[in-house]
């Protein structure tokens, strides 16, 4: 979900919790959770290309009929469990951005999006131009309601990348969604566009301009 990319570790089972080998299982079904625009909001970070939230198959454990029923508290618990190590690492490495944003990533898996946004906010402190780190800030602070510190995080990251294809989409979003800014939100898709005339997933963007340009028509009757 994360543009920042964390590797999965196997924690033991906390207690009343679930088995470490389901660890997996409850990271893929978090991303099909039914979050709303979560599809769109959650960036890859990859040039060129907009997010996915669902993978293209399913992981291990996570088959259809075969994963448990995993409850958001549930998936807190493994998020804080997993996490629990690098906080404490982070401790007496407090300047380690890279350490931050794979706390940030693990809390964000869980949908804790408060926590996730702490870390975040700590580690562009140290690397204020991190671009990916600054957009997956800016979709925690959307989570938490926080939309005008989500659009200052994006049109903070479109000034080191104004190009950056996943600050352009989800400003748009946030725009459309957040502030029911049709307007604004078809100028941003524009605009990426424009900057990327071979984007993978241009229908994808054209959808969504039409259905803003419809919206729009629709308030005007």
């Amino acid at each position: 979900m994360s543009s920042t990319s964390t590797p999965q570790s196997t924690p033991a089972p906390a207690e009343g919790g679930l088995p470490a080998n389901q660890v997996y299982g409850i990271a893929a079904i978090c991303l099909v959770v039914g979050l709303v625009i979560g599809y769109f909001l959650l960036s890859s970070g990859h040039p060129g290309r907009v997010a996915q939230v669902a993978p293209s198959s399913p992981a291990p454990g996570a088959a259809a009929g075969t994963h448990p029923q995993i409850t958001f508290d549930q998936m807190k618990q493994m998020a804080t469990l997993q996490a629990s190590s690098l906080v404490e690492k982070a401790k007496s490495d407090p300047n380690n951005a890279a350490l931050l944003i794979q706390i940030a990533g693990i809390y964000q898996s869980g949908h804790q999006f408060k926590e996730a946004s702490e870390y975040l906010q700590k580690a562009l402190k140290i690397d204020p131009k991190n671009v990916p780190a600054r957009i997956e800030l800016a979709s925690c602070l959307f989570y938490t309601e926080d939309v005008d510190g989500a659009l200052a995080q994006l049109n903070q990251a479109l000034k080191y990348d104004p190009k950056n294809v996943n600050a352009l989409f989800n400003l748009g979003m946030i725009k459309y969604r957040g502030k029911n800014d049709a307007k604004g939100a078809i100028a941003a898709w524009q605009q990426l566009l424009k900057d990327h005339p071979d984007l993978d997933r241009k229908p994808v963007v054209e959808q969504m301009i039409a259905e803003a340009k419809s919206s729009t028509a629709e308030a005007k009757k």
